[in-house]
């Protein structure tokens, strides 16, 4: 199984008893495509150890055979890929779909509460995730199963709840041919977005960083950093919260990606909750739904478990 990112890849064997076995992590800027970086994770197995079906968790939308990633150029068939990897079976969902299916099977160490509210049983679950893109997905209860939802929800239009907020909105729009997605801001990219657009703003230029240059520079207490965070975790609980009410998500809303989890603590004294909650006549009911930040290694493994059959 694989979880395949814009700027890495993860992957790992699992054994009969469904446990992982030999992951392994690698940068995407080293290979040109989805099929050489699983070659090169799968010439270094034994003959014996390589698998007749996988599982795929892929950054982009799967709407046919064509996969076309959005934040990398790399694209491929899943016919083909299936034929020039030797398997039996291939199954290949949206990399926030995996994120879905691994919900239910989180223990409490593997997540931190962020505010109050308590999870309502067999409610629907909702899952957001800045990383190299904004992933979204949600899990549906369905009869006496489950259903996940998936689509390309980091890319709704981001709006404002400040001033600041809407000139910000306004600036990117300007240089994203006139759209400013929630992903534009809520992701590593739009945090270097983010940074840069304050920084116009202030007068101060338009300043070179890379997504931890921003974080570091916050830990480090410099204002404009600390501004991009604190602006960066309120319009995440914006988006969370539109997530919530429109899913209906009264099991909680999760966060996942390669971002927030390194800043947990940072985000439990943002304006997270509280922009999660300003609804106005609907603060009562986001209120009463808990949001939790998943600091488990690598959650998409479990959904991609799930799919390979393993309960």
């Amino acid at each position: 199984m694989a979880d395949i990112g814009a700027t890495t890849t993860r992957c790992a064997l699992v054994d009969d008893k469904g446990q992982e076995r030999v992951p392994e992590i690698f940068e995407n800027a080293s290979f040109t495509g989805v099929a050489g970086v699983l070659r090169a994770y799968l010439d270094h197995r034994r003959a014996s150890d390589r698998p007749t079906r996988a599982a795929l968790a892929v950054a982009a939308p799967i709407t046919g055979d064509a996969v076309q990633m959005i934040n990398i150029g790399w694209h491929f068939s899943q016919k083909e890929l299936r034929k020039e990897l030797g398997l039996k079976h291939l199954q290949v969902v949206n990399d926030f779909a995996a994120i879905a299916w691994a919900l239910p099977r989180l223990t409490p160490a593997d997540v931190v509460q962020i505010g109050g509210g308590e999870s309502v049983p067999r409610a629907t679950l909702a899952a957001l995730g800045p990383g190299s893109g904004l992933g979204v997905s949600a899990l549906v209860p369905s009869a006496d199963s489950w259903t996940v939802m998936t689509g390309e929800g980091g890319h709704v239009s981001m709006p404002a709840v400040t001033r600041e907020e809407q000139d910000v909105i306004a600036a990117l729009r300007e240089q994203f041919d006139g759209h400013c997605s929630a992903e534009r801001i809520l992701s590593g990219p739009g945090l270097v977005n983010l940074y840069v657009a304050l920084a116009e703003l202030a007068g101060r230029g338009r300043p070179t960083v890379v997504p931890e240059d921003v974080t570091n520079l916050a830990r480090q207490g410099e204002p404009l950093a600390r501004k991009t965070l604190a602006m960066f975790f309120a319009m995440l609980g914006t988006i969370a919260a539109n997530l919530a009410v429109t899913a209906g998500a009264r099991g909680g809303v999760y966060i996942a990606g390669g971002i927030v989890p390194r800043l947990a603590e940072q985000l439990g004294k943002s304006e997270f909750r509280a922009r999660f909650e300003a609804k106005g006549r609907y603060r009562g009911y986001l209120a009463a739904i808990p949001t939790y930040l998943i600091t488990a290694q690598l959650p998409a493994f479990r959904g991609l478990k799930h799919l390979l059959g393993y309960r």
